[in-house]
């Protein structure tokens, strides 16, 4: 088959079943192989951005090779087809320290007095999102939601300030891809030899082969639904994609986040994730604890992937 036969194979298989994402303009080829090139031009017209089009395409490549024919029915979810390295990746000599598989609801959350009534109201992982330019008021806020947890089973990570969560004694911390990228490969190693658990937020193929470069305890996929909180880089990424993302990156927990409320809660535990990351939905509810405690229990109901 050409690339223009494979582009309109792969199209015809899986239009209907992804969530419609106006089409990109295909990035330049870097290969002459027609797998490859359907491949990526057919992932452009799916509305996948050009480095995850690049990424798919790459792999569609790997998975025809290591097949011995085209399939357009499959779709690439083998790790070693985008170049992944040893599942499960915490076998790795490199892999940052382990944390649940499952670390269930989540609760993203602004401040430290918000950190203390997620725990206290039995949500096991919470996660202090606190933006300020003042190291002394962020090491304060680090200190006081680590105090908040302090009798409860909740887990604490850091955003953003890993260098604070480690001289505080976190859990651990989670990181932006932006902010993973400015580490230098010293700094990778003194965040791991510390203890930290590390979680890496991803948005796409590309940015999941980026984190898991560096072995992290667990992988954030998102945004699945429109979110207002802030502004994203790229569009929702819909069910269908994180049911993908969550079989290709298996071997980690995996915590969908994103415009996640009590009945789109359901459909993202569904893909197979181990935890729903919440923000609004607790921060924003007329009863916070209450609102846990339902979230929590349909957490409990939902059939499992």
């Amino acid at each position: 088959m050409n690339a223009q036969e494979i582009q309109t194979a792969i199209l015809a298989a899986h239009r209907d079943r992804f969530d419609r994402h106006p089409p990109v303009a295909v990035g330049p080829f870097h290969d002459e192989d027609p797998a490859y090139r359907g491949a990526k031009a057919a992932c452009a017209a799916l509305g996948f951005i050009e480095v995850d089009a690049e990424c798919l395409g790459r792999a569609w490549q790997a998975m025809t090779r290591r097949l011995g024919r085209f399939d357009a029915s499959a779709w690439p979810d083998a790790p070693a087809d985008f170049g992944l390295r040893e599942f499960p990746p915490q076998a790795r000599a490199d892999a940052f320290a382990p944390c649940p598989v499952a670390l269930g609801l989540y609760a993203v959350l602004p401040d430290a007095e918000w950190v203390g009534r997620a725990a206290r109201a039995g949500i096991p992982t919470v996660q202090l999102r606190f933006k300020s330019d003042d190291d002394a008021a962020v090491a304060r806020e680090i200190d006081a939601a680590i105090a908040a947890v302090q009798g409860t089973d909740a887990l604490l990570f850091i955003n953003d300030h890993w260098r604070q969560a480690i001289a505080a004694g976190a859990y651990g911390v989670h990181l932006g891809q932006e902010d993973l990228d400015a580490l230098t490969a010293d700094e990778v190693q003194e965040l791991r030899t510390s203890g930290l658990r590390l979680g890496v937020s991803t948005h796409g193929y590309a940015e999941m082969v980026r984190a898991d470069a560096v072995s992290p305890s667990y992988l954030a996929l998102g945004a699945v639904f429109p979110t207002t909180l802030k502004k994203m880089a790229t569009a929702p990424q819909g069910l269908a994609r994180l049911h993908d993302y969550a079989r290709l990156m298996r071997g980690y927990p995996l915590v969908a986040i994103g415009g996640i409320d009590a009945a789109r809660l359901p459909q993202a535990l569904a893909s197979g994730v181990g935890s729903i990351a919440v923000v609004r939905a607790f921060v924003g509810a007329d009863d916070p604890e209450a609102t846990a405690r339902m979230l929590m229990a349909k957490m409990h109901e939902a059939p499992q992937a």
